[in-house]
């Protein structure tokens, strides 16, 4: 049991890149479309209900369609998250994906309205 648990909070702790990457390994090795796990993962542990009363004070930008202008969102998501030229490529082929977590409101409201002026659909949670 304490190996599940490990497991779990590996997969709890991933970063968006390492998401990226264990959905391709899922999908090439195994056959395995993993869409909703991928966002599961990236979304974090769901809460027992005790900020239920409490606002939300930080969100996750999650780039739902790269939109007309691929190209574009590619080279923003590059500069936004700091990922190298291939991984903000994956990034954004992947959508839905999360760009970045656990940020205040008002970076994530930009990050929203930057990917939106160069043509992405972009959703806050």
């Amino acid at each position: 049991m304490a190996d599940l648990k490990d497991f779990a909070e590996q997969l709890v702790n991933l970063t968006v890149k390492e998401v990226n990457e264990l959905a391709t390994i899922l999908k090439d090795e195994y056959g395995i479309e993993p869409a909703a796990a991928a966002v599961a993962v990236a979304a974090g542990p769901a809460g027992g209900g005790d900020d239920a009363g409490e606002a939300q004070t930080e969100f996750d930008v999650i780039l739902k369609a790269p939109g007309g202008s691929k190209l574009a969102v590619v080279k923003l998501v590059k500069e936004l998250t700091g990922l190298g030229l291939k991984e903000a490529k994956e990034l954004v082929d992947g959508a839905p994906s999360a760009i970045k977590e656990g940020v205040s409101k008002d970076e994530a409201e930009g990050l929203k309205s930057s990917l939106e002026e160069a043509g992405a659909e972009v959703e806050l949670k």
